[in-house]
């Protein structure tokens, strides 16, 4: 059933060169116009007795000092018992360019032992940059996406209450250098680098220069990159808002990734198969175990009551069916496998062998 429902997926996602065209900004990407990693250290308020236990975790302690000593309230030497107080990172991506006093999102995850954040509020937190700069700061009440409640003898928990995320709850206060109007060469980037799918991507861009500034303004570089040269009288935003809505049929390389834990099977459109006869067969041994209790016979003087096995041992080996498998496309490679009706793994265990027959043309990733 399964393979029939992959067969009508790949008759499903067969389509035209045309309809299987798709957007240069969807594939590659500008060098140099990418996020930036920050990430802090604070403290969330306001829970419930869900907090760190601060003989367990005593940076949350010291942390609690720290923040109450900044605000002119000495407690050193005092013995604090709060659960309601929890130790978490902080993590954001800062996008290209952003201006300051933009907002972003802030990831929340707890450091101590904390059983939840449900209900809690950051404290002010300042997010770093791998350069030690603060760029943001971080405060707001936490979303929390699932939940974790213990009783004396039975704990029910969904999704995971230590981690959670504040909306728009960093504010920029720091801008990434950078001047984009001055770029005047720019790098294209493939997210999955091919000679092919490069070559494709000048020709079109090309295509569209000489039609609109008279000269070709796309030129190789690697498998990996395309330079583009900018016209001076082109204004950098709308020209890469151009580019990056042509659109070009990338090439795909023949591949066949195989998941044995799950039983996944994703062949890709180029893969073939050299003609080849395949058999399988499942042998299936089914084992019951049914003990049936032996007791004395009613007024015996002697005997006693025992547990007596009875095991239960039947043996099957379904009729194994032979098929010629030749896969000029992808959808003949599949409607063969379909012919000899394979659950998952038994199609991962052809494939593992038509490929050590030497007779799948593609690589076989095993995960």
């Amino acid at each position: 059933m399964m393979l029939r429902l992959l067969c009508g997926l790949v008759l499903a996602l067969s389509v035209s060169a045309a309809e299987a065209a798709v957007r240069i900004k969807d594939i590659a990407s500008l060098k140099g116009v990418r996020e930036n990693q920050i990430v802090g250290y604070g403290l969330v308020i306001g829970l419930k007795g869900t907090g760190d236990t601060l003989r367990n975790a005593p940076f949350t302690e010291q942390s609690l000092q720290s923040m109450l000593d900044n605000m002119g309230i000495n407690i050193r030497g005092t013995q604090l018992r709060t659960r309601n107080v929890a130790a978490v990172m902080v993590t954001a991506d800062l996008p290209p360019f952003a201006a300051g006093g933009s907002r972003i999102d802030v990831a929340i995850s707890s450091m101590g032992d904390a059983s939840s954040l449900l209900g809690g509020t950051l404290v002010l937190t300042q997010l770093r940059g791998a350069d030690g700069e603060t760029y943001a700061v971080a405060q707001g009440a936490i979303a929390v996406g699932g939940y974790n409640i213990e009783g004396a003898a039975q704990t029910v928990s969904q999704g995971v209450a230590t981690a959670g995320r504040i909306p728009n709850g960093a504010l920029i206060e720091r801008e990434v250098k950078g001047n984009f109007s001055e770029i005047q060469n720019l790098t294209l980037e493939l997210k999955n680098p091919d000679y092919a799918t490069a070559t494709r991507i000048i020709d079109a861009v090309n295509a569209h220069g000489r039609g609109r500034y008279q000269t070709n303004i796309a030129f190789e570089r690697d498998y990996r990159t395309v330079m583009l040269q900018r016209p001076r009288n082109a204004p950098p935003v709308r020209f890469i808002a151009e580019i990056e809505e042509l659109l070009i049929e990338p090439d795909t390389p023949a591949r066949v990734v195989v998941d044995e834990r799950t039983g996944t099977v994703v062949i890709g459109r180029n893969v073939q198969i050299s003609t080849v006869a395949v058999t399988h067969g499942n042998l299936s041994v089914r084992i019951t175990e049914a003990p049936i209790v032996s007791q004395p016979n009613p007024f015996a003087r002697r005997g006693e009551t025992v547990v007596v096995p009875q095991t239960f041992i039947e043996a099957n080996e379904n009729g194994a069916k032979v098929a010629i498998l030749r896969g000029t496309d992808l959808q003949r490679l599949v409607r063969g496998l379909n012919q000899i009706g394979l659950k998952p793994q038994g199609i991962i265990a052809i494939l593992q062998a038509i490929k050590a027959a030497g007779a799948l043309q593609a690589e076989l990733v095993i995960q």
